[in-house]
């Protein structure tokens, strides 16, 4: 079992038997935060999917007081604070992080300042959730399918600098996950400000999906 708790944005803390992994820490500067960076005690692995400063987040300031190890692409982690713990990967690869912590890093339609763009698939405990990261909709989800076969996927539907609703209605489709947590909306008004809208899309596109909606602070456990 994994508990799946949303911190806002595109932020997760994945509390996993033996280890607590954390995704785009972006906590000190986001309006929706339910807590401040400075709660973070206990945390193993920080994936980040790219150096945007609401995705990199307070990762480096959590790795340094909590001991937990940073995964990047290159770039991103090469450009890090040298005393911090690190793994390096790239798109393509399937990494063993110790803690029964597996982690596919998969590619991402999106911009960066620094390498590309990613998502992760994390495996643990038998079960496999995608973090899509920022991303447009694109065919090769499909691919993530059939390699990793993402029991819940989280998925962004803000619009604007990702995927909108109808979007990421299509992903589920290609995904076939089953369960979704929409994320990366209503943190900044550019973004859409409710899940509804993907809500009823994915109803009509994939009614096989689960799609439970959180609110900042809150959890779902799965299976």
């Amino acid at each position: 079992m994994v508990r799946i708790r949303w911190l806002g944005h595109s932020a997760f803390e994945l509390a996993y038997r033996g280890a607590r992994v954390y995704v785009d820490p972006f906590i000190s500067d986001n309006p929706k935060a339910p807590i401040k960076a400075g709660e973070v005690e206990k945390a193993d692995f920080i994936l980040v999917t790219h150096d945007h400063m609401d995705h990199l987040g307070d990762a480096e300031a959590i790795a340094r007081r909590t001991g937990a190890t940073i995964v990047a692409i290159p770039e991103v982690a090469g450009a890090l604070g040298g005393d911090l713990k690190r793994v390096q990967m790239n798109m393509g690869s399937l990494v063993d992080l110790g803690k029964g912590i597996r982690v596919a890093m998969v590619p991402a339609a999106h911009t960066a300042n620094r390498g590309g763009p990613v998502g992760y698939v994390i495996e643990g405990d038998g079960i496999a959730i995608y973090h899509a990261g920022d991303t447009a909709l694109f065919g090769d989800m499909a691919l993530i399918k059939r390699l990793y076969s993402p029991d819940v996927a989280l998925l962004p539907i803000g619009g604007h600098y990702v995927m909108g609703p109808k979007e990421a209605a299509v992903a589920l489709t290609l995904l076939e996950p089953k369960v979704a947590i929409p994320m990366h909306y209503g943190t900044f008004p550019v973004l859409y400000g409710e899940a509804s809208a993907f809500v009823e899309e994915a109803k009509r596109l994939a009614p096989s999906v689960r799609v439970i909606v959180l609110k900042p602070g809150e959890s779902a456990e799965y299976p």
